[in-house]
């Protein structure tokens, strides 16, 4: 079985993502007013999609399995909550 996102959990993955879009933006942003682009910039989100993304996914996909029904939801939506404080943090510092 593989398991879907619901109403809630696609909202914070957009959520993540947006602030995840937000945060290479500003930093992009930022880059070319100081005039200098570097190629570590988009690696480090695509680091960041397997280490925060990833992992929500899974969680996702292994509700299914949750009993209880809300163990799971639990931990994937205290998941996309740290992701989006770091990111909106993230683009604190750079502002």
């Amino acid at each position: 079985m593989i398991g879907t996102l619901t109403y809630w959990m696609e909202i914070a993955m957009w959520v993540v993502l947006g602030s995840m879009a937000a945060d290479f933006l500003v930093g992009l942003y930022k880059s070319l007013k100081g005039g200098k682009v570097a190629h570590e910039s988009v690696l480090v989100y695509l680091k960041d999609i397997v280490s925060y993304v990833l992992p929500l996914l899974v969680l996702a996909s292994i509700s299914v399995m949750d009993t209880t029904g809300w163990i799971v939801l639990v931990g994937y939506y205290v998941g996309a909550i740290a992701v989006i404080a770091k990111y909106l943090l993230d683009i604190k510092g750079k502002l």
